[in-house]
């Protein structure tokens, strides 16, 4: 009979399957705290896009002066902003071109404008939603400034007609003509002077060798140090010019001027349309207008109530436009606008581009 195999010693076979236990239930342990930290944050973050805790809006209104409303909303409401601002140079088109590209499937609940011609033409495009949507509010004005240095209020021109004068030859700044206010502000010049009064100032304009800068805000620093003595501009670019001291000052309103209201819309198929109806309502509040106002980004929180032309959408908007001011400010059909602002702004290339 054989002896039994001799039994050997497997201490350490032992130790290394009890270290390998052990050291897996440590690691199941550490996933388990790490769970237990990383998935409520995980579930809030879920909730914040799917559920709606956010709202996203596009905001061609300065960033110095949107940003402050839209902080004071998230504080309100628990709703979490992210806002897109774009750039000076090619202010509201910029945004506006991000809206039509993204089409059917868009990324913004909210668009905020800070004029008017662009948010009428995406109205028209369908970019937002059909009933309710969108509104005017406040109001800000392009204005003439001077550099009150190199000229008085006496002596400065009277109408935009004036800037084609010899005078003036390479003493006037503008931003570019086919972007933002300026945009609209030229084509609706070509409305109250008629095609050929207007072509025929727009070429002369381009002859007297203006200074054509990147930007409102841009025109003002520029006519304060002494580039050119006369700016085509906005209000709060002005405003914000005159806080920080520099020797400039607004002409009066005239026939001539254009007042540009705020806009606030919502997006066809917004992705946190709830969200994007509380910011839309708290836009339009008196108290933002007002905040906006005390800011210098508008002249008058004031507004009326009129109904959108069939042609755009089917919705009311505030029309900033007291009947005083309607009467001295310009006041364009917007439908013919529109109409037109591909020819026109195909003009405007061909005389400041080339």
């Amino acid at each position: 009979m054989s002896n039994p195999p001799e039994e050997k010693d497997h201490w350490f076979r032992d130790m290394m399957i009890y270290g390998s236990q052990a050291y897996l239930l440590v690691v199941i342990a550490i996933i388990g705290i790490l769970a237990g930290i990383l998935l409520p944050v995980l579930a809030r973050i879920k909730s914040w896009t799917q559920s709606g805790q956010v709202v996203i809006v596009y905001a061609a209104q300065d960033q110095v002066y949107a940003e402050p409303i839209l902080t004071e909303f998230g504080k309100e409401t628990g709703i979490k902003v992210k806002a897109v601002y774009d750039n000076e140079a090619v202010k509201t088109v910029g945004l506006a071109n991000r809206l039509l590209a993204e089409g059917s499937h868009p990324q913004c609940d909210v668009f905020w404008g800070n004029e008017e011609m662009r948010t009428r033409q995406l109205a028209v495009q369908d970019v937002f939603r059909k009933t309710n949507g969108w509104t005017a509010f406040g109001y800000r004005s392009r204005r003439i400034v001077i550099n009150t240095n190199k000229l008085s209020l006496a002596d400065a021109p009277k109408s935009l007609l004036d800037l084609t004068n010899e005078i003036w030859r390479g003493k006037v700044a503008l931003a570019f003509p086919q972007f933002g206010t300026t945009a609209t502000h030229f084509q609706a010049l070509r409305q109250h002077w008629s095609q050929d009064r207007w072509l025929a100032w727009c070429r002369a304009l381009a002859a007297n060798k203006p200074f054509v800068v990147d930007g409102n805000s841009v025109v003002v620093k520029f006519v304060a140090r002494g580039g050119a003595w006369i700016g085509l501009t906005d209000s709060d670019d002005i405003a914000a010019g005159q806080r920080e001291g520099l020797p400039i000052a607004a002409l009066p309103l005239t026939d001539e001027s254009l007042l540009i209201p705020n806009t606030v819309a919502v997006i066809r198929n917004a992705p946190h349309p709830a969200n994007a109806q509380k910011l839309f309502d708290y836009l339009q509040r008196r108290e933002v207008a007002e905040k906006l106002v005390q800011a210098d980004a508008l002249e008058s929180s004031e507004g009326r109530v009129i109904r959108v032309p069939k042609s755009t959408t089917e919705t009311e908007v505030r029309d900033p436009r007291s009947s005083s001011l309607r009467e001295k400010a310009l006041n364009p059909d917007w439908d013919l606008l529109l109409r037109d602002l591909e020819a026109t702004t195909k003009q405007l290339n061909e005389i400041f581009l080339r």
